[in-house]
């Protein structure tokens, strides 16, 4: 049984409760809570390397173009794709135009498409190349020239981590990365996740940017943190004062964060091969979902003193090797999704037959501090799970004295609250009623609240918002390096020991595609699946 909290009812009371507090900005109610416009964002070029793959036509070009549309994109601007691919202007606009939104997740009105494309273009380059990179130069001071962009970059990375190394160093040696704020405009480098493979790895790549790029310049993606359920936890947790005084060990019995993915590795075989579970999904994105759901509130909204609570929440934890017999890995075996077969993780193309590369990983966490001491906090992702869902569930205690025992004869069911991030928006809260009637009987409801029923209008997209927060030089939902190689400090140890230890194979528990996991995770799958 569910209940509606109701939107309309709000409305209808008192229209300033509507209102919401954005970057220090009052949204109308009205309009979207988009409060950035497009007048607000400085004119840039903004140029993608590795434009010719997955990357760039599924997700960065339909993101700009939907912000084109809905006028959130500065005006003027210039997009400049480079890849190895011989691509002239031409045929690259018509690539994108036939390969991304072919591809891309969701509809769109292409009416404005001529329009956009008029400022997009391409240049082939070899990441190696510094005379290439010269001519790239040029090319952008022509544009700057011929546009009014200002000397403003954006420099988004879009190619495999091997190659982030030398395209960092070949923009700095061609005078494009620049001093922060200067004269000419300002550069900016973005980089997709993984931040290197472990700590001694992350350390390089960050020596490698820092020398042409300050820390202020470099903005390290997480798009996982621009979902809107993920920004609105802070916000749930600090602007609600009946949520933040329970929100510890006194009243919490278990937190559990799920990202389940239906997929295989598709055509990431070689990359899996190299990373597995652990080192793809949990140094960035369940690590940032746990910091979100039990940092310290910061003194201010800032992105510096949010970041901060943020690695004072990571030096918290337990080292994750001292509890590395409680680690559960699986990898995927032969199974049914959607009633057709497919095949195990060996089978897949790519794959050594007698690999041993994890695809799923339940990580129990301890945070050592006084809020969550003795919480367990279970960080759970695979992939070829059931379905593919991402969410996180606050199990609360039971009350401490049930005076419904002697009536009821049966345990009260504790709180729960969801934060559902995919596939739908939401977060509900479980509690105990009375059912109509004579006698004393309880049933569970819940309460919901889901973003599309409540502002039906469109969302912006996450890539959206992150493409807007670099041009804006905003760095709240970005990783910071101390983060990282926190992140890093902790996750190496568990790698060398899981990879490294007597028994590996022993360890690795195979479960069927389509299920929910090992059976060696059941106890805890079952608990959160319901």
């Amino acid at each position: 049984m569910r209940c509606y909290w109701i939107v309309t009812e709000i409305k209808a009371q008192d229209k300033a409760m509507e209102s919401t507090i954005l970057k220090g900005k009052i949204c109308d109610p009205e309009n979207s809570c988009d409060c950035l416009t497009a007048g607000e964002l400085a004119p840039c070029a903004i140029v993608i390397f590795g434009a010719s793959g997955d990357l760039t036509a599924r997700k960065l070009v339909p993101a700009l173009y939907r912000m084109f549309v809905n006028a959130t994109l500065p005006d003027p601007i210039s997009i400049v794709g480079c890849a190895r691919t011989g691509y002239s202007h031409d045929t690259f606009r018509a690539f994108l135009q036939a390969a991304c939104f072919g591809n891309s997740d969701t509809i769109m009105d292409m009416s404005r498409w001529q329009e956009f494309a008029a400022g997009i273009f391409y240049l082939p380059l070899s990441y190696e190349s510094l005379p290439d990179f010269l001519e790239l130069a040029s090319l952008l001071d022509t544009l700057d020239q011929q546009r009014n962009t200002g000397g403003n970059r954006l420099f988004h990375l879009a190619l495999p981590p091997s190659l982030y190394p030398s395209v960092a160093t070949m923009i700095g040696q061609a005078g494009l990365a620049g001093q922060l704020e200067n004269d000419r405009g300002w550069s900016r480098i973005v980089i997709e996740k993984p931040f290197g493979c472990d700590l001694e790895s992350a350390l390089a790549l960050d020596q490698t940017l820092h020398q042409h790029f300050h820390e202020q310049q470099i903005f390290r993606i997480d798009h996982y943190l621009a979902k809107e359920t993920v920004q609105n936890i802070l916000t749930f947790r600090f602007a609600n004062a009946i949520f933040e005084p329970v929100w510890n060990q006194a009243y919490i019995e278990s937190v559990t964060i799920l990202a389940a993915e239906k997929l295989g590795v598709e055509n990431r075989a070689g990359y899996y091969e190299q990373s597995g579970v652990i080192r793809d999904m949990f140094q960035n994105h369940m690590l940032q979902l746990l910091s979100l759901i039990a940092m310290e509130p910061p003194s201010h909204f800032e992105a510096e003193r949010v970041r901060d609570e943020k690695v004072k929440l990571f030096r918290s934890i337990r080292p994750l090797h001292r509890d590395k017999e409680t680690v559960i890995l699986g990898q995927y075996g032969p199974g049914n999704i959607d009633g057709r077969p497919v095949s195990g993780y060996r089978q897949e193309s790519g794959v050594a037959a007698d690999s041993l590369i994890p695809t799923f990983a339940m990580l129990p966490v301890q945070v050592e501090n006084w809020r969550w001491q003795g919480v367990p906090f279970y960080l759970i992702s695979g992939k070829r799970m059931a379905r593919k869902e991402t969410r996180i569930i606050i199990q609360f205690k039971d009350v401490p004295h049930s005076l419904f025992r002697n009536i009821m004869g049966t345990r009260v069911i504790a709180n729960r609250l969801v934060f559902g991030i995919y596939p739908q928006e939401s977060i509900s809260l479980t509690f105990q009623t009375k059912k109509p009637g004579p006698r004393m009987c309880m049933r569970s409801m819940t309460m919901d609240f889901r973003y599309h029923d409540a502002y039906p209008g469109p969302s912006p997209d996450a890539y959206e918002k992150v493409l807007r927060d670099c041009i804006q030089g905003d760095h709240m939902l970005f990783w910071r390096q101390d983060g990282i190689e926190q992140s890093w400090s902790l996750l190496t140890p568990l790698l060398n020991e899981c990879e490294k230890c007597q028994g590996r194979e022993q360890r690795l528990h195979t479960y069927d595609a389509g299920s929910w996991g090992p059976d060696a995770a059941r106890t805890i799958m079952e608990k959160i699946i319901t």
